[in-house]
């Protein structure tokens, strides 16, 4: 008797991955004629580059350059590499990356990597290598964070990810699952995707625009294991979906995104606050995340997995423990509706409102584009070597906005806009 043929079936639905393409380029960047493109991804998500690099050039792409992360190569150096490596990091890739954006290069990040990749490995040597990094990388996140060129994440759903994520499944099965939630939450799974992320866009646009007609000082957020004021930066100003960047494209960075968000004020952040999901940080997760603020800085943290990463990022720098942004998402969203838990703080963060340690947007004041850096601090932007967004919102959770006499106004009621 013949053996059972194996199902061949791709399962990821190649129509949706196109379009993912798409619109990655067309709504995530809104590439420009000549304009170069810097992208990095993990190996197994080549299926993709392939597509957004075929789509670059369609629009005009002056040139596409890739490069790669392989999960493998990185074990390899925990497995092997002597000591010293753990405190070395490629500060030549990074100024170059640096270089390229400063003449005028899109940046593009596929996300995708497995959330629990070093999750075996020595903390103390993970948290070395991620400050190494982090210091390498800064020249070339000032010129994202401050929002120099216009810039786009978007997911793939990696194999090694997807088991993570329903580690019960098959393999195939799993990625299936993934792609799809991926699909869905990157609004491609309709017929027309560009014209679904316009009207998005246009329903994020009027809930920034009445929070900076509201003009809070601060917002006071309470639930299980939450009572936290986050004082709002002199002069900020909220935004959501797509915005210009300074080289005056109009990207969308974060694909996924149901978030408005602007900058805390570095110096006014009190009390203290539970996480309400996971944070999966450079291969680490970190679970049921305390802290506590006192004159907007963390003076105790604690959680019940991975706390001693957690606080060796809070020792990156001054900067990383007081915050650079608070972002709101109703907990209705499309993927905090889904149910599924993304390890990925792209996705996590937008099913949920949430908070950032470490480096704030200088676009999120007015007239940021304008300011100094000088002036950005004086009105109480935060500076680090990190960006760190982890979730705190929940239906549990209330958040009223403080006026600057003290008076109060509904934001938020069992984590709905009120």
């Amino acid at each position: 008797m013949n053996a059972p043929l194996q199902s061949t079936r791709n399962p990821i639905d190649p129509v949706k991955l196109e379009k993912l393409a798409e619109v990655a380029i067309k709504v995530g960047l809104q590439l420009q004629k000549g304009q170069d493109l810097v992208m990095t991804a993990p190996i197994a998500a080549l299926p993709l580059v392939r597509l957004i690099t075929k789509h670059a050039y369609m629009a005009g792409a002056g040139l596409v350059t890739t490069f790669y992360a392989d999960e493998e190569a990185t074990l390899a150096r925990y497995a092997h590499a002597p000591d010293e490596s753990f405190d070395r990091a490629s500060d030549w890739l990074y100024e170059g990356m640096a270089k390229a954006y400063a003449g005028g290069a899109a940046r593009l990040a596929i996300a995708g990597d497995n959330p629990m990749l070093l999750s075996a490995q020595d903390p103390a040597k993970v948290a070395r290598a991620n400050k190494a990094n982090s210091i390498a990388y800064k020249p070339a996140l000032e010129k994202i964070s401050n929002f120099d060129i216009n810039w786009n994440i978007v997911s793939y759903p990696n194999p090694s990810w997807a088991k993570q994520m329903f580690p019960d499944d098959p393999e195939a099965v799993a990625v299936e699952k993934l792609a799809n939630a991926i699909f869905a939450a990157s609004r491609v799974d309709v017929g027309d995707p560009i014209a679904a992320w316009k009207e998005h866009n246009a329903n994020l646009h009027r809930r920034s625009a009445w929070l900076n007609e509201e003009r809070f000082a601060a917002l006071h957020f309470t639930g299980p294991g939450t009572d936290l004021t986050v004082g709002l930066a002199d002069g900020h100003e909220w935004h959501g979906g797509a915005s210009v960047a300074k080289n005056g494209i109009t990207c969308n960075p974060n694909i996924p995104t149901e978030e408005v968000f602007t900058t805390p004020h570095a110096l006014r952040v009190e009390g203290h606050v539970s996480s309400t999901k996971p944070l999966s940080h450079q291969g680490t997760l970190i679970d049921n995340i305390q802290v506590r603020f006192e004159a907007g800085r963390i003076v105790e943290a604690r959680a019940s997995r991975g706390e001693e990463v957690l606080n060796k990022v809070l020792d990156t720098d001054e900067g990383a423990r007081r915050l650079g942004e608070v972002a709101l998402v109703p907990h209705s969203s499309p993927i905090s509706a889904s149910g599924v838990l993304f390890y990925n703080t792209l996705f996590d963060e937008n099913a949920s409102c949430h908070i950032a340690l470490g480096q704030c947007y200088s676009k999120c004041f007015l007239d940021g584009a304008s300011l100094s850096q000088e002036q950005i601090r004086a009105q109480g932007g935060n500076s680090s070597l990190i960006h760190i967004d982890w979730m705190i919102g929940s239906g549990e959770v209330d958040i009223d906005g403080v006026r600057a006499d003290g008076a109060r106004v509904p934001v938020m009621r069992k984590g709905e806009w009120a």
